[in-house]
């Protein structure tokens, strides 16, 4: 993978994860994750 590709990457995960984090728990719920795990449903990991 090219570097930019990978920036352009990080940045997607990053604002998707942002995103998540900002929505309430009961938000979270209908969509079926727990805050904790909103990184591994991004981007399939337990962090980045």
């Amino acid at each position: 993978m090219r570097v930019i590709e990978k920036i352009k990457r990080f940045s997607a995960v990053r604002k998707a994860i942002r995103e998540l984090s900002a929505l309430d728990d009961h938000a979270l719920a209908d969509l079926g994750i727990s805050r904790s795990h909103i990184a591994y449903a991004v981007n399939g990991t337990r962090g980045i």
